[in-house]
This record gives C-alpha cells, sequence and structure tokens, in this order.
C-alpha cells in the first residue's frame, strides 16, 4: 500500500535534510530510496567514494523503454553568516509561501516530481517516467557525471529531459557553459628595499587579470552576442586573488581563480588560448632576467552550455504540460547542459519558483507556483499514459 504523500508532505521532509554541498545527502537519498521502492519503482543509488553522497536514479512504468527523464539536484547552498528570520532546516509556511533552504533551489520540484511517482506507480503507464535526483550541484555540477555515465552505457535512454530548476515554470532552453580555473604566478623574491631585483609575482597577477579584461572587452565588442539573456556575451571573472605573506617580501608566489561563462557560440578553449598566448608574450618579454618565471593555468571544473532548438519537440511538449507560452533562457548553469552534450539528449529547463529567491536568507516558494508545478506532473502523467 503507497503511504499518504502530498507535496508539501514530501518538501518538508526533504528540507528537513540539511544537503549543504559540503555535506552528506545520504539520508535525503534513502528516504527517496524507500519512498520510490515502496511504490514499486526500480531504483538505483550510485554513492561517492565516501558512501556519504549519491546519486539516484529510478523509473517507473515499463522497463526498457525510453521515457521522460525529470532531473533535480539534492544539495543546497551554506545558511552560515545569513540571517535568517525562520529555521532554515524546517518548512515554515507564512503569507502564501514555504519558506526554507532548498525550497526555491530545488526541493519544492525534487518534491512534486516524488509526488508523481508515487501517483505514476498506480497507472497503467505506456511511456516510462525516470527520476534523476543528484549531489554537489551547486559545486559545479560534480556528482551528476557519474550517473551520466552510466545512462551512456545503457541499453535504453530517456527520450527528453526536463531539469527542474526554478524558471517560474517557463520553459528555458539555454544556459551558458562555464569554466573555472586557477592562474599560478611564480616570481622571484627580493627584499622590498630592493624590489627592482625581484620579480613580484602579485604584480604578474595582476598583468594577467589586465589580459582577461582585454579578452572580456573584445568579446563585448566583437564576440558572439544573444539577446536572449541578460548578458549577451561570453563573460570573464576574477573571483578570488591570493598571494604575498609579508609587506617587506617582494612576493614569488601569487594566484586567483577566475571563470568563463560562455555562449554555445564561443569555444571556451580559444578563449584560454588566446589568453595563454598573452601569458607566454609576456614571459618572453621577461626570460632574459627572470629564466625561472612561471604562469601556470589550469582548469578546475567546467560545464558545456545548453542550447536547445526553439522549435525542438522537448520545447513543445514542455510548454504543453507546463501551460508555458515561448521560451527563456537563463543566467544560472544548470545540469542540462550535461545531459544535452554527453547524452544528445533533448533537453529544457523548466521548474517551480524563482532564482531571485535561491541562495538567499529566508528562502522560499510561493504556495501557488508548488500547486502549479503539481497541475504540470498530472498533465505529465495524462501523457505517460497515453504514451508520450
Amino acid at each position: 500500500m503507497i503511504e499518504d504523500w502530498s507535496t508539501r508532505k514530501i518538501l518538508e521532509r526533504l528540507i528537513s535534510f540539511p544537503t549543504v554541498s559540503a555535506d552528506p545527502n545520504i539520508d535525503l537519498i534513502q528516504f527517496c530510496k524507500g519512498l520510490l521502492e515502496r511504490a514499486g519503482a526500480a531504483v538505483t543509488v550510485l554513492k561517492d567514494e565516501t558512501g556519504t553522497k549519491a546519486n539516484l536514479y529510478a523509473t517507473i512504468g515499463p522497463e526498457n523503454t525510453p521515457g521522460v527523464l525529470l532531473s533535480g539536484h539534492t544539495d543546497v547552498v551554506p545558511v552560515a553568516g545569513q540571517n535568517w528570520t525562520v529555521p532554515p532546516f524546517e518548512l515554515t509556511e507564512n503569507d502564501g509561501k514555504f519558506f526554507g533552504r532548498g525550497t526555491a533551489d530545488m526541493k519544492g520540484f525534487v518534491a512534486c516530481a516524488l509526488n508523481l511517482a508515487l501517483k505514476a506507480a498506480q497507472a497503467n503507464l505506456k511511456t516510462p517516467l525516470h527520476l534523476a535526483f543528484s549531489y554537489d550541484e551547486e559545486l559545479g555540477c560534480l556528482g551528476v557525471r557519474s550517473l551520466i555515465d552510466q545512462l551512456a552505457n545503457a541499453p535504453f535512454q530517456p527520450k527528453l529531459c526536463i531539469v527542474g530548476e526554478p524558471t517560474s515554470l517557463r520553459v528555458a532552453t539555454g544556459h551558458k557553459g562555464k569554466t573555472a580555473a586557477r592562474l599560478t604566478a611564480i616570481g622571484q623574491s627580493s627584499h622590498s628595499a630592493l624590489a627592482p631585483s625581484g620579480l613580484n609575482a602579485i604584480h604578474m597577477a595582476c598583468d594577467m587579470i589586465g589580459f582577461i579584461r582585454e579578452i572580456q572587452e573584445e568579446l563585448s565588442k566583437n564576440g558572439h552576442q544573444d539577446g536572449d539573456y541578460d548578458v549577451p556575451y561570453s563573460t570573464l571573472h576574477v573571483g578570488v586573488f591570493q598571494g604575498g605573506t609579508v609587506l617587506n617580501i617582494v612576493p614569488n608566489h601569487a594566484e586567483f581563480l577566475f571563470e568563463i561563462r560562455n555562449l554555445a557560440g564561443d569555444d571556451p578553449n580559444q578563449i584560454l588560448s588566446d589568453l595563454r598566448k598573452k601569458r607566454d608574450a609576456y614571459l618572453d618579454n621577461i626570460k632574459d632576467r627572470f629564466p625561472d618565471a612561471k604562469i601556470e593555468i589550469e582548469i578546475t571544473n567546467s560545464y558545456p552550455p545548453l542550447a536547445t532548438p526553439k522549435d525542438a519537440k522537448v520545447v513543445q511538449f514542455t510548454q504543453e504540460i507546463s501551460s508555458s507560452q515561448g521560451t527563456i533562457k537563463v543566467a544560472f548553469g544548470t545540469e542540462g547542459g550535461l545531459f544535452s552534450d554527453v547524452l544528445g539528449l533533448p533537453t529544457v529547463v523548466c521548474g517551480p519558483g524563482s532564482m531571485d529567491q535561491g541562495h538567499k536568507p529566508d528562502e522560499f516558494i510561493a504556495v501557488d507556483q508548488l500547486a502549479a508545478c503539481d497541475d504540470m506532473m498530472e498533465e505529465l502523467l495524462s501523457r505517460l499514459v497515453c504514451g508520450v
């Protein structure tokens, strides 16, 4: 017998798991696994090497048949240092809103998907429902990669994928890709009273930042443009800088972290190649005096952009079940780019709530947004019964 679970009740349980990316999510995954298996779903749990984090993949309906995949991440951003007026890991309802960390980003969608799964288990589906719940999305879409690897080797892949990041249930066909990198500058120490005899690594790093800004300026003027984005061109950004030990020593080491957020039409590898060419010319100019000087650029993480054509069948399908017109593109990244790029899976982003509320204190999702997502799931269920 299937338990009496509402979306609200499921969301309440999901919020109670403090699945900040730095911490385990295994208890939440085990809760989802138990809920789904009791309903008769085929469930696979893919743990990381520590066993404390895991992805979940579940199927309800006919096996060995391509179905509709609903994808969501289970990790949330930290609450430390934020001024919350409600308990972040308890669901609080007030003024037509559900408050709690992850309500918008994106346990609200996960709760709706689980509620759909319980209903689907009692229906005679012609097309199966697949669920994919991941970990460490907030760290750069890290956890989902093992799940995608498994799907790549499966005999059947889903027909289409809906990633439920918050879009106010509008259908998003695109987001930029992201490449995160570390630049390390190695100079030559000296006493600060003899500063010109050394090679200041902080100065080197700042010169490289200057090159990054030059590339950004070029991209903003002559790179690809896409007016569907708030920022219509690819961007580069330096976010963390470290260097030096004490004021009276010319530092021989400095490093900074930077990122590229690229449109589908711009190749991040080419952008990095342009930066490396500027670096090489820079080092050539100082190699006679400082032959041991180095500037190293290391990619630390990346994920591809999502660029689904507006006339793709997955777009029309998701518009129909969500009662949404038109399409948008979102500024934030998602796992959708990986499903599309690695698996070739037709993918859109569509979920309840707004990212304007995500990552903030007193994060919330409107009650009517969650209800509208349940309506979308009911329409999806009818399509699964009839056969997509």
